[in-house]
């Protein structure tokens, strides 16, 4: 078959003579460069990165303290020396352990689990912006990025777990069967996690500002959250509505549901009301919510 070149020095006329870019681009099979895929194909990119999201979180997470001298110890170390500043104004101080029984295991609980969460969405808000070099260097599917970060945070957060089982058992409190109950807090939470992260990222890649306004809105949704007082306790002092809105936030949701799966001294009816459904809706909401906000600005990420 003749070439056009060829077929234009024997004077025969071009076959593509006022065909338009994109005519000529669908002609030929060509495709936009960095075009964002379908979402089926885009996760499945995303599954098939699976391997290096597991490798690059946990690369992240042995290089995390290795300037420190305690290295891997802090990794426990901060959010227990978190809950002992906590421990110092809340209790010591302000005196709002009162009618909450085991209040040592009850905070730290709280603490840990509130910390998974918000170290999630700070480094979800900066997954875009601190990682353009690898950005621009290769090319996956960015949301590998936010996923990784939250994978990252979630095996931090196994390690302390197992410190927050040695707290709960000094504290008195015995081992029941409702420990079992961790595993399926930890996936909806991690879930929830990492469609918040993905939101985060791409309002951080838009606005570098958000970085810096993050930690003030995070220490906000802290105190909102239950971590330092009963949320029984205060929703029924407040009217109908602003109770349900407290006991509907995700963060105390996740935060009751681990001190359900510690405690023996929290009972189910101090839980929220239909919390495990509130529980698998903001998974399901906030997971898949965050993960296709994200999706729909691939092309941008990295560019400019």
């Amino acid at each position: 078959m003749s070439t056009v070149f060829e077929q234009r020095a024997a004077g025969v006329a071009d076959p593509d003579a006022g065909l338009s870019p994109a005519e000529l681009a669908a002609k030929y099979g060509l495709t936009i460069s960095g075009r964002r895929p379908s979402l089926v194909e885009y996760t499945k990119q995303v599954w098939q990165r699976r391997y290096f999201i597991g490798a690059y979180a946990t690369a992240k997470l042995m290089v995390q303290y290795s300037s420190s001298k305690l290295g891997q110890v802090w990794q426990v170390l901060t959010p227990l020396l978190n809950a002992g500043v906590y421990f110092l104004i809340f209790d010591l101080l302000l005196g709002i352990s009162k009618g909450i029984p085991d209040y040592i295991p009850y905070l730290c609980t709280g603490v840990f689990v509130f910390n998974f969460t918000q170290a999630a969405v700070l480094s979800g808000t900066r997954a875009i912006s601190d990682n353009l070099g690898l950005i621009r260097a290769l090319h996956f599917p960015r949301a590998s990025l936010p996923i990784a970060f939250t994978v990252n945070q979630l095996q931090q957060l196994v390690v302390s777990m197992g410190v927050l089982g040695v707290i709960v058992l000094v504290s008195g409190l015995p081992i029941t069967v409702n420990w079992l109950l961790i595993v399926p807090v930890l996936l909806l939470q991690a879930t929830f996690n990492a469609g918040l992260a993905m939101f985060m990222a791409r309002i951080g890649a838009k606005t570098s500002d958000m970085a810096q306004l993050m930690p003030f809105i995070i220490r906000t949704w802290m105190y909102l959250s239950g971590v330092f007082w009963s949320v029984s306790s205060v929703a029924a002092k407040l009217p109908h509505v602003a109770g349900a809105l407290i006991q509907a936030n995700p963060a105390l949701i996740y935060i009751e549901l681990m001190r359900y799966s510690l405690m023996d001294s929290v009972p189910a009816s101090s839980l929220p009301h239909h919390v495990w459904i509130m529980a698998v809706a903001w998974a399901v909401v906030g997971g898949l919510g965050g993960y296709v906000f994200f999706w729909k600005a691939e092309e941008e990420y990295g560019r400019g």
